[in-house]
């Protein structure tokens, strides 16, 4: 089994609802608050209550700053944009990319939180740059460079390495609707940074005001290796991050769902997606077939169909784990002529596989071994290795399959 992380965002998210569903599910607010205590950065306490959202109870969690508070928009996110200094006033905080790299390089953290906590905030960097037309040296962080924010984002860089799962999730992404008020005035939501971090991935809108800021999206990108629904996990534990106020369509909560997924062979789901063709010309069904590969499909092929008006046409199947559909649909619409791609998930059960290496008189060759219980069901030599064995001894393919074969069967006995 793997170790699976869900964040469930039909409310949005940002940094402090992240850190505030990681304490839920049971990381030490102590220990959270040792190790960013390996940061070079002072004068904050980091605090944390349980709250009621939308009849939901959840935790939330705050970066308290003496002196000064935290700006609050929409439906009660921190608002925490970055952007090109444009002359504000002294009050504000400003950080330049290379103090804020400056301060994670020179921390004590673990040398995993380091990279992708810098990655991070250098991504944020290069869409502020992007948007406003400026070089990285000149991008100067406003509220994003600030105390609360730097903890927020490597805060939730540790919560999420402590829970040590093998892939993240994330459902599209809510990004709220209508404006919110920046250091740049009023902007529409997704403000233009956020939208940037945002390039490839399934968002909405839904509700009044910002749902999504940007340290909740660059979190949730930063680790996220799919998009979709819940996958099938045997569920382990639920944490809720609350927002700072109660809105009136939804608690205002990131859910963060920790599971394990069964292994290959245990069963699992898969989605088939189809579209039928009549007017594409032959050439490009090679090429497709590479596409939709390279787009995470498990699978493909083609099946000759007799359509409407008497006319040939080829069925193209594409069978895609849950979190590459959209990916493999993207392949579909762009590299074929179809005008739309039909969808259903099934559930399906498949050997363990295993690749074992044998000795024949022409070399190495691998044998994909499929197992259930522990009993094999399967073994066939790989045909690229006994391909290539065979060019190299100048030997008939055959002969290289039957000794692969031969050796694996003469190995278990």
């Amino acid at each position: 089994m793997s170790r699976v992380v869900y964040f469930d965002c039909a409310s949005g998210a940002s940094g402090d609802m992240m850190l505030g569903a990681l304490v839920d599910l049971g990381l030490p607010l102590e220990a959270l608050r040792a190790e960013l205590a390996k940061l070079p950065l002072q004068g904050y306490a980091l605090e944390a209550r349980v709250v009621q959202r939308g009849g939901i109870r959840a935790t939330k969690v705050d970066v308290v700053v003496p002196g000064r508070e935290r700006r609050r928009h929409g439906h009660g996110h921190d608002h925490d944009h970055g952007g090109h200094d444009h002359g504000h006033g002294a009050g504000h905080s400003h950080r330049r990319l290379s103090d804020i790299l400056g301060l994670i390089h020179g921390s004590g953290l673990d040398p995993g939180v380091k990279d992708r906590a810098a990655a991070l905030f250098q991504r944020l960097a290069e869409a502020e740059a992007a948007v406003h037309g400026v070089g990285l040296e000149d991008v100067h962080f406003h509220e994003v460079g600030a105390v609360d924010s730097i903890v927020d984002v490597v805060g939730g860089v540790i919560g999420l390495a402590w829970l040590r799962a093998e892939r993240f999730v994330c459902s599209p992404l809510n990004v709220g609707g209508g404006t919110v008020q920046t250091e740049h005035g009023r902007l529409p939501v997704p403000a233009p940074a956020t939208a940037r971090l945002l390039h490839g991935v399934p968002v909405y809108g839904s509700g009044e005001g910002e749902r999504l800021t940007p340290t909740g999206a660059l979190l949730l990108t930063g680790h996220a290796a799919g998009y979709g629904p819940l996958p099938p996990l045997r569920l382990e534990a639920v944490g809720y991050g609350a927002g700072t106020r109660e809105v009136p369509d939804a608690p205002n909560v990131l859910r963060v769902i920790v599971g394990d997924e069964p292994a290959r062979g245990e069963g699992d789901v898969v989605v088939v997606l189809e579209a039928e063709l009549d007017d594409m010309v032959p050439q490009l069904y090679g090429p497709l077939m590479d596409r939709l590969l390279e787009a995470g499909a498990l699978d493909a092929y083609y099946t000759p169909v007799q359509m409407k008006k008497g006319r040939p046409g080829t069925l193209v199947t594409a069978l895609a784990p849950p979190e590459r559909r959209e990916a493999v649909e993207e392949a579909l619409f762009s590299e074929t002529t179809t005008l739309g791609v039909r969808r259903q998930e099934w559930q399906r059960s498949v050997l363990a596989r295993e690749v074992v290496p044998v000795q024949t008189p022409y070399g190495t060759v691998g044998v994909k071994v499929g197992r259930r219980g522990g009993r094999v069901y399967n073994a066939q030599p790989e045909f690229e290795d006994c391909q290539r064995a065979a060019s190299q001894g100048g030997v008939p393919l055959k002969e290289v399959w039957a000794a692969a074969l031969a050796a694996y069967r003469g190995a278990r006995t």
